[in-house]
């Protein structure tokens, strides 16, 4: 499994990590990809699969970085707190390593949320804090507000179909050292082998990339994105056959080539 740097952090984490939104696999899933090393694991309070997640990493969580994140319906300062609070217990462990923002919500001040965030990484609850589908208007308001605790992540909607973030989410991120988690790589699957939502162009370049690589088109479309040094993705699977399909997608790189007759069947 190759690894990435989070955001300009000393911390090293898995390129390929295990998501759990809408997650119903149980245990075996979560425990064979922190084996194959995709050891960070993606939650939040609102999938409601923090217990699963506590519970595959029971005995060993040393070994897994646990990404959870508050709601965007608490993120008064009060909120913030007591919904970590609650996440631990759900998870089972000490410390947060990585607290993100769900969801920017403006009926709360940012800066009330951010002070509680840099609150929670100051008693040593939370390692490191990040935020999800944040713009970045709303990126720049937030980082203008932390005092002595960068913003190390932002977790988007990104994969072959879905490509915007590329225009200027993506080259901002880089430039300020946060890394783009992304999220729905596999566009709920239409993007793996034997889907029929994609057809014509896009399924024709995946094959063909698919079938000179040796890989599987849900491969091919998971090391697009990892192509870019900043991203980092989660997919999420229900079976141990297919998170192992899943983290086979890492070692290994597209060519140039490759990569641009994606672009080109996927276009923005």
């Amino acid at each position: 499994m190759e690894m990435k740097r989070l955001g300009s952090t000393d911390a090293i984490v898995p390129e390929i990590g295990l998501g759990t939104w809408r997650y119903s696999g149980g245990v075996e899933p979560l425990r064979r990809g922190i084996e194959l090393g995709a050891f960070l694991i993606d939650t939040a309070e609102g999938y409601n699969t923090e217990d699963i997640v506590g519970e595959a990493i029971s005995g060993i969580p040393d070994r897994a970085f646990i990404a959870t994140k508050v709601s965007g319906r608490h993120l008064s300062y009060d909120a913030v707190l007591r919904a970590a609070e609650d996440s631990l217990l759900r998870l089972g462990v000490d410390c947060i390593d990585l607290y993100q923002v769900h969801w920017p919500n403006p009926v709360y001040p940012i800066s009330e949320t951010m002070h509680a965030m840099e609150e929670l990484a100051d008693r040593g609850l939370v390692k490191f804090i990040g935020v999800s589908n944040f713009s970045i208007a709303e990126l720049q308001e937030a980082l203008a507000l932390m005092r002595h605790h960068p913003i190390v992540s932002n977790q988007m909607l990104y994969n072959l179909k879905r490509r915007e973030i590329e225009i200027e989410l993506l080259p901002y991120c880089e430039e300020h050292g946060i890394t783009v988690m992304a999220y729905t790589p596999l566009d709920d699957g239409s993007l793996a082998a034997g889907s029929r939502f994609l057809k014509g162009r896009g399924m024709k370049a995946l094959e063909r990339i698919a079938s000179e690589t040796g890989k599987t088109p849900a491969q091919v479309a998971l090391n697009w994105c990892t192509a870019s040094p900043n991203v980092i993705v989660i997919p999420k699977s229900n079976s141990t056959e297919r998170t192992e399909e899943n983290c086979e997608a890492s070692g290994w790189r597209l060519s140039d080539a490759q990569i641009k007759i994606l672009n080109d069947a996927f276009p923005l």
